[in-house]
């Protein structure tokens, strides 16, 4: 396969090998071909060829879900005496995946090492993601791998394998720590994964989705190399999906795309309950990535320069799936002002800068309806009773979320005293602190955003703002002492920063590692 002629089409003057410890992939030019290796690893038997047939075909059908364009077939490789081929000549000894070659540096991890991974990718990415997890297949077999049983097998596998490299970037402290936390979860809180369960959010998943298995090519986004050889690694909960790419974006020192990811799929799927278990899932992709890593260190093949790098990077991993375990009391944020006054601008930007969670109302009551985010809501959506609804939704996230040990923004006009002292007495009792943003904007500016606002969630308009400014009310004495004033007309970047600084970062997925390199 390393000769051009060996193809029926043109190709690249060299043929290109890259090996995997599972797979060859050979690079033609315009195609691709992947063929399995003979192997046994326990996750996955490739040692027959009965077996490769069968995972060639799996990963055209599963990958073929996301990345069409890309997987075009399963085919046999022939033997006729001493020659192979791909045309239809003697027995078929071998089986590939034939693909579409995408150039070099499509993949997101390129684009993140580029620094050309924009945001309005990072949005674009989740906006698939989620429309990928609600079309994913569920079935009451699918969700018999949602169980603390199954699930836990993983993690008291992942805590057994690094213990060889204990003194060798992992630490004995964060490995207790670490399967503490996991432990902790799995005995004292069996009724969050029932509740994914009831949900119906354990589905036929990616299964691993970080930024390598992401590309861009020609102007699309596509999601490959899913999981196609182990159902425990593929029946699993959405969340598992997105805790990978988040962690990625982590591992890099990318906070603010991995918040930006999050958040944009919160919103679009508003699975905001899938949090309970987010942070257990972000330190189980660390750890696989720690422990993959570490077993570099065994490799006689690596000289002893190149397994220090490769001791740093698996210790770097190893701390950022401790740190997401470690919480931190949460707060709340509370944004007041009038539709279009720039609320949920200066709420996205603040939660790019402390790692906090965004919750926007309209979001919220779209969801309550049955409603695509997309889709304009009639008065039915705006009744006094709906506008209750959304608040209370609004404020029970809010609470359960900090309590979680999250900053949580709540994005709304909050310009009732009562939608505002709900929140407030909550908090009171559950002892988590509370700040107003109270956004300002001339009058004629307000009206001006929202005649021009295009593509977004929200159905106000500026005949909605006079009604408004006459039905406020002003904050209270004791509002005022937690409330601070911007001025959206004006430039915020040092006033944002300046609250960000002060808010710190305090989420149960925050971490201060130093970003691995991979």
């Amino acid at each position: 396969m390393l000769w051009p002629s060996f193809y029926p089409h043109w190709t690249q003057d060299k043929i290109e090998l890259v090996q995997t410890h599972t797979a060859y992939v050979l690079l033609t030019g315009n195609y691709a071909y992947k063929v399995k290796k003979p192997v046994n690893y326990g996750f996955l038997n490739y040692t027959t060829l009965a077996a490769r047939k069968h995972y060639v075909e799996e990963e055209l059908r599963l990958n073929q879900r996301t990345a069409q364009e890309i997987y075009l077939a399963a085919i046999p490789i022939y033997q006729r005496g001493e020659q192979f081929s791909l045309l239809e000549q003697g027995e078929p000894v071998e089986y590939a995946v034939k693909m579409h070659q995408f150039p070099s540096g499509s993949l997101f991890s390129d684009l993140l090492a580029q620094d050309t991974l924009t945001p309005a990718l990072i949005k674009r990415l989740a906006h698939q993601v989620a429309v990928f997890h609600q079309r994913a297949m569920v079935s009451d077999y699918i969700q018999s791998f949602g169980t603390v049983v199954k699930i836990r097998q993983a993690f008291d596998e992942n805590y057994a394998q690094s213990l060889p490299y204990i003194g060798r970037g992992q630490t004995q402290q964060q490995l207790q720590d670490t399967q503490k936390y996991t432990d902790r979860i799995f005995t004292e809180h069996q009724e969050r994964f029932q509740t994914r369960i009831q949900q119906q959010k354990i589905r036929e998943c990616h299964g691993d989705l970080h930024l390598k298995n992401i590309c861009l090519w020609q102007d699309r986004i596509f999601l490959f190399d899913c999981i196609e050889f182990n159902e425990a690694f593929r029946y699993v909960d959405t969340m598992y999906d997105v805790a990978f790419t988040v962690m990625d974006c982590d591992a890099h020192g990318r906070y603010d795309l991995g918040n930006l990811f999050l958040n944009t799929y919160l919103e679009e799927t508003g699975d905001w309950e899938g949090l309970e278990v987010l942070p257990l899932y972000l330190s189980r992709q660390a750890y696989v990535r720690a422990k993959t890593t570490s077993f570099l260190l065994d490799d006689p093949t690596i000289d002893a320069e190149n397994k220090e790098q490769i001791q740093t990077q698996s210790q770097a991993y190893y701390t950022l799936a401790w740190r997401y375990t470690q919480l931190h009391p949460g707060q709340l944020v509370l944004m007041s002002g009038l539709s279009g006054v720039g609320k949920s601008t200066v709420a996205q930007e603040l939660a790019l800068l402390t790692n906090a969670l965004h919750i926007r109302s309209d979001a919220v009551r779209k969801h309550l309806a049955g409603m695509s985010l997309q889709q304009r809501g009639d008065a039915n959506l705006y009744t006094s009773e709906m506008t209750q609804r959304t608040y209370d939704r609004l404020g029970d996230l809010g609470i359960r979320l900090a309590k979680l040990g999250h900053i949580v923004i709540l994005d709304a006009k909050y310009d009732r005293i009562a939608t505002r002292q709900t929140v407030l007495t909550q908090a009171k009792a559950s002892r988590i602190p509370v700040s107003i943003l109270v956004c300002q904007a001339p009058f004629g500016v307000i009206c001006q955003r929202l005649q021009q606002r295009k593509d977004d969630i929200s159905d106000a308009t500026s005949e909605l703002l006079t009604k408004q400014k006459v039905t406020a009310e002003a904050l209270t004495h004791e509002e005022e002492s937690l409330a601070t004033y911007l001025d959206t007309n004006m430039n915020l970047r040092e006033s944002i920063q300046a609250l960000a600084a002060k808010m710190g970062s305090v989420t149960a997925y925050t971490s201060s590692a130093e970003s691995p390199e991979c």
